[in-house]
């Protein structure tokens, strides 16, 4: 199956990013998982602030993995990452039609909306809503 993780480190070190990424792919391909794509999306704020590990973060360095592998492999990854104390969130989404991949792109998912700089993050959230409901995040 076709996943796609984003993950959100704290920032500030790029090298805590890179560390995490590394122990992710490593987990991955040590049990049979392969990695397609690895997108450095670098530091946002985030939508509202979070607690993590007795700390308040209002930003952070995100980056996005899409990987095929077996539902526990996935599984597994997102326990050991989401464990890391340098890690404020992570989220893995099964890519519908991830069988069938055609190029390296040839299936949309949450990564290529950051791409295009996402117009409705500039909208009010009355309007925003009604965007995202009417016109999807494209």
């Amino acid at each position: 199956m076709l996943y796609e993780m984003i993950a959100v480190v704290r920032p500030g070190n790029i090298k805590e990013v890179k560390e995490i990424a590394l122990k992710a792919g490593t987990l991955l391909l040590q049990n049979g998982g392969v990695i397609r794509s690895l997108t450095n999306w670098g530091p946002f704020l985030l939508a509202k602030p979070v607690k993590k590990h007795q700390q308040t973060h209002d930003s952070g360095h995100h980056f996005i993995m899409r990987f095929d592998s077996s539902p526990e492999v996935q599984a597994t990854v997102r326990k050991a990452i989401a464990i890391d104390p340098r890690m404020i969130r992570c989220g893995v989404v099964k890519m519908v039609g991830g069988d069938k991949l055609v190029g390296e792109h040839g299936i949309r998912g949450m990564s290529d909306i950051g791409a295009e700089g996402p117009i409705w993050r500039k909208m009010d959230k009355s309007r925003r809503a009604t965007a995202i409901l009417k016109d999807g995040l494209t």
